[in-house]
């Protein structure tokens, strides 16, 4: 298990991923990974997560692009301090791909927007480590 994190304008985003192997059937290319993902506001503004974009990559250089309104059905508003934490995931046809990709997060005093960042992660099968 390795966390990655990356930090954009005050919004750090701590990402780990796990191998799914009791969803995953090898033998259909059909491989499973699941993510948890942890958005702390250290930001001196409040703060709303109004969309998400997602690039994911396999080992066959196959692109898959996700985006849409806010994760899981919420746009979650963050006060300076706060934390908010989801998990989903993802299959991929191969045993080896990454993820990485930004929210558009607003600004709630003034309405300005920006991108916050998500930090480039690996998503491997358990076997192909041993």
């Amino acid at each position: 298990m390795i966390q990655q994190t990356k930090t954009t304008e005050g919004i750090t985003i701590r990402i780990v991923s796990y191998y799914e192997e009791a969803s995953s059937r090898p033998l259909n290319q059909y491989f499973a990974f699941s993510y948890v993902v942890e958005i702390e506001n250290n930001s001196a503004f409040e703060i709303q997560l109004l969309r998400r974009y997602w690039i994911i990559k396999d080992a066959n250089a196959d692109i898959k692009e996700v985006e849409g309104k806010g994760v899981i059905g919420k746009t979650p508003i963050l006060k300076p301090g706060e934390m908010h934490t989801y998990s989903s995931w993802s299959p991929l046809a191969t045993p080896i791909g990454k993820m990485a990709g930004f929210y558009t997060m607003k600004r709630l005093m003034d309405g300005s927007q920006f991108k916050a960042y998500i930090p480039e992660f690996q998503l491997v099968a358990d076997y192909i480590n041993n």
